[in-house]
């Protein structure tokens, strides 16, 4: 674990490789998270995905349970070499056959995401296949690149 926290990343590419360059993006399955410098794990048991779009500056983070619906955020998001802050604009909620319904958030407003006190994801490694980071809360993410979730 302790290469992959230490593996240099170029930052010029990996936005491209993280979002592609056309919307709506490319989609990432969550496998694993570690809180607490990796001592200790979590696998992840539900469809958790999140869709970075790097030509629109999007992200959408959603846990999806097949038949039964989902539950997604969505909003926009910068980036500065490594780091990824974002800001959640809307939560949209389908229940089976129903919705899906959408509510603002209330973050209307156009200021860009802060790495100041906004939540964000400091990338360690990402390539075509896997993607690794760390969030505000020093929990690390594991993901595999996946097809988008319907």
């Amino acid at each position: 674990m302790t290469r992959v926290v230490k593996a240099r990343l170029d930052p010029s590419e990996f936005l491209n490789t993280l979002g592609g360059s056309e919307s709506p993006g490319r989609t990432w399955m969550l496998i694993f998270t570690a809180k607490d410098r990796l001592k200790s794990d979590t696998y992840f048991p539900i469809t958790a995905v999140q869709r970075f779009d790097a030509a629109g500056k999007r992200i959408e983070n959603g846990v999806f349970f097949g038949p039964l619906g989902y539950l997604t955020f969505e909003g926009r998001f910068s980036c500065k070499k490594r780091i990824l802050a974002f800001i959640f604009e809307c939560v949209r909620i389908k229940v089976g056959p129903f919705g899906p319904l959408q509510i603002s958030l209330g973050q209307k407003d156009e200021r860009e995401p802060s790495t100041k006190k906004d939540p964000l994801f400091i990338w360690f490694y990402i390539d075509g296949e896997i993607a690794v980071a760390q969030g505000r809360g020093s929990g690390t993410a594991f993901w595999s690149r996946c097809r988008r979730v319907t």
